[in-house]
């Protein structure tokens, strides 16, 4: 029998719709919440948590995410503020944290290359410009070389800007960051297709 989803398991995938979220808000306006960006990031940043609150901090935090989960995969219809790409990104981030999940090379890469972007934030900020710039070089070495890749939608005129295109790859690393810790903790592609309602009811909880 299938198990249903627990509060931490959906904390984790908030987390996921969150930076996936934040990254249309990026593709299609040129601009998001620092407030929820540095939520993310600092998620990311953060190699050793001892608890869920540890990651990501207080359920406020994880709003925007909580939201778009439940309207994207609740009985209400989604507004405009939370669009279906929202969802799609979320699949695909699934798929591709699967994907790097067999790569340990690449696992070891990426958790060498995260601690000196953490050494780096403590010097400046966990969202700045260097930061973005040395987390996003990494995505494009390491995450980008995957087979399955992220096509981003957005307005070309933000999506061709350096700064907007370094903070899109930043979010979808912690995406994917997100996404392991929802595996980790034993989140299930199933409980999207059978267990929607109780995902929901695990964040409302």
């Amino acid at each position: 029998m299938f198990a249903k989803p627990t509060r931490d398991q959906a904390m984790a995938l908030a987390g996921v719709f969150q930076a996936c979220h934040l990254v249309d808000q990026l593709a299609t306006s040129g601009d998001a919440s620092p407030e929820q960006m540095k939520v993310c990031i600092s998620a990311l940043l953060n190699q050793d948590p001892e608890s869920i609150e540890d990651l990501y901090g207080s359920e406020q935090n994880l709003e925007s995410g909580a939201d778009a989960l439940t309207l994207l995969l609740g009985e209400h219809k989604g507004s405009e503020l939370y669009r279906g790409i929202t969802l799609v990104y979320t699949l695909s981030i699934l798929s591709i944290e699967r994907q790097l999940n067999s790569r340990p090379v690449m696992l070891k890469n990426i958790a060498e290359g995260i601690d000196s972007a953490a050494r780096q934030a403590e010097h400046f900020s966990v969202i700045h410009d260097n930061v973005f710039a040395n987390i996003a070089s990494l995505y494009q070495q390491t995450i980008s070389t995957l087979r399955q890749r992220i096509q981003v939608k957005g307005n070309p005129i933000y999506l061709q800007q350096p700064g907007v295109a370094e903070r899109i790859r930043c979010l979808l690393f912690a995406a994917v960051r997100s996404a392991f810790l929802w595996r980790q903790l034993g989140g299930k592609r199933y409980h999207l297709l059978v267990y929607r309602k109780a995902l929901v009811r695990a964040l409302q909880n």
